[in-house]
């Protein structure tokens, strides 16, 4: 399986939603050539998550969000998580489920 490590967006100035951010996120990796996934965040306000593989380095990404929103935060919020859902990220543990 593919692990992935979510990283989630903040900045206290600009509005994250509705203004085609994850896009420009998303046209970033696919010219880097770089799997990502970018979902607004459901359970926090003005939150933007994404995820890249594992074994991928962030900061290209994070410059790259830097040079768009230069007062915005990146954080790394979890790691080695397998298929994530990025708006709620308690959905990501595995054990609140059962088959």
């Amino acid at each position: 399986m593919i692990n992935w490590n979510i990283y989630e967006i903040t900045s206290q100035t600009q509005k994250l939603h509705g203004v085609k951010f994850r896009g420009r996120i998303r046209k970033f990796a696919i010219i880097q050539n770089i799997n990502v996934i970018t979902e607004n965040a459901s359970d926090k306000d003005n939150v933007v998550r994404f995820a890249i593989e594992e074994s991928q380095i962030a900061g290209p990404f994070i410059e790259f969000i830097n040079s768009i929103i230069p007062d915005c935060q990146v954080d790394l919020v979890a790691n080695h998580v397998n298929n994530p859902v990025l708006s709620k990220l308690k959905i990501n543990i595995a054990d609140r489920y059962e088959i």
